[in-house]
């Protein structure tokens, strides 16, 4: 069985959809979205679980997009922002990989393993072992 576990970010553990003028604030070229977005499931559950994943020997990566709104500075500041909202919310667990990447990247082309995300494109592309976001912590503990 391959070991590896890649989460989405925006949609997936972030509620950045939620945030009041998401799509106005990348138009402009504003982080905000990605800074003030709540995150989707208990942080402190989630932190535990992964933990004990990696204690198994799981890899546990981040694959997440930039915007479609980019350029090479926006990118730098969407990246920066991604990571500090990972820190703030899951600050005790040691990603093996975070990738933040062009919008549009095939995620299946970046790893392998289980794949959550709130996309249906990105989970049909995966194939078997993409999850959707309403059961991450039962799947995940279903692992143990």
């Amino acid at each position: 069985m391959n070991k590896i576990i890649n989460m989405d970010l925006d949609g997936t553990l972030a509620d950045f959809y939620g945030v009041e003028n998401w799509l106005d604030d990348l138009e402009n070229s504003s982080v905000r979205p990605y800074a003030e977005a709540k995150p989707l499931l208990n942080m402190a559950t989630l932190e535990k679980v992964l933990n004990r994943l990696k204690n198994k020997g799981y890899i546990i990566n981040i694959i997440s997009w930039l915007s479609k709104s980019s350029t090479p500075d926006f990118d730098k500041k969407v990246t920066k922002t991604k990571k500090e909202w990972l820190n703030r919310h899951l600050s005790n667990v040691k990603f093996d990989n975070i990738y933040i990447v062009p919008y549009g990247t095939p995620k299946h082309n970046i790893s392998s393993g289980i794949l959550f995300d709130d996309e249906k494109n990105n989970r049909d592309n995966w194939g078997e072992g993409a999850y959707d976001v309403d059961n991450i912590l039962g799947v995940l503990e279903g692992l143990l």
